[in-house]
């Protein structure tokens, strides 16, 4: 894969993160453009000059945006109504941005500054507290969102992927410490007396402590 091709691609998208466009982000959406798995028209907060800008990347072609994708329209930001908010923090794991705040059980807030309007919040939230309100005046696609806009929110999305690799490996590792643990001492820890079982049971966490650690090993 061309990685200077899928830069610039990648430069070319408004950040928005949505998954509007079929892929996890515009990383991934910029991926599959480059290797031509997916069209330049698949992107609607982009918008038409977000296609313009594809096809001066590609050559491929101008075309309008694929209604399969959704529609180019104004850029929005998500809000929670105080009142219907439950705290279930089902929201703020969706959000790429890290733009809603809370605690479980507790009001969440969404950081407008931060919102990029990508509606990820809207499906999962069980009371529908979530409301989009259109803050760019009729503006669409590009018009509506900037260069500036789009770096932070990039950035954002980059640190949010690095906050829940380093979650997940530091509860890898308090479950690698905790299984260690038990098998210093699994007679401590089993209601089995017979040798013979405590020795396959000992085994089995062995193996799977040693499978743990080679996932952990650099390729």
């Amino acid at each position: 894969m061309d990685s200077t091709l899928v830069g610039r691609i990648h430069d070319a998208l408004p950040q928005t993160q949505c998954k509007r466009c079929g892929y996890p982000d515009c990383l991934g959406y910029a991926r599959a453009v480059a290797v031509g798995e997916a069209a330049i028209n698949q992107c609607p907060p982009g918008g038409a000059e977000g296609v313009a800008r594809l096809s001066a990347i590609t050559a491929q072609p101008v075309q309008a945006i694929d209604p399969d994708f959704g529609a180019e329209g104004p850029r929005t930001i998500a809000f929670i109504d105080e009142d219907w908010c439950i705290g279930c923090t089902l929201c703020i794991a969706a959000c790429p941005v890290d733009a809603i705040v809370g605690a479980n059980k507790r009001m969440h807030t969404v950081i407008e500054a931060h919102c990029t309007g990508c509606e990820l919040c809207l499906p999962v939230c069980p009371v529908d507290c979530i409301l989009l309100e259109n803050v760019t005046a009729g503006a669409t696609g590009w018009s509506a969102w900037s260069a500036l806009q789009a770096d932070q929110a990039r950035s954002r999305h980059a640190q949010r992927n690095q906050r829940l690799q380093r979650e997940a490996l530091e509860q890898e590792q308090r479950l690698l410490a905790k299984a260690e643990l038990k098998v210093s001492d699994i007679a401590a820890h089993s209601q089995h007396t017979d040798p013979a079982v405590l020795d396959r049971k000992r085994a089995i966490i062995d193996a799977a402590l040693a499978r743990a650690r080679a996932k952990r090993q650099p390729d």
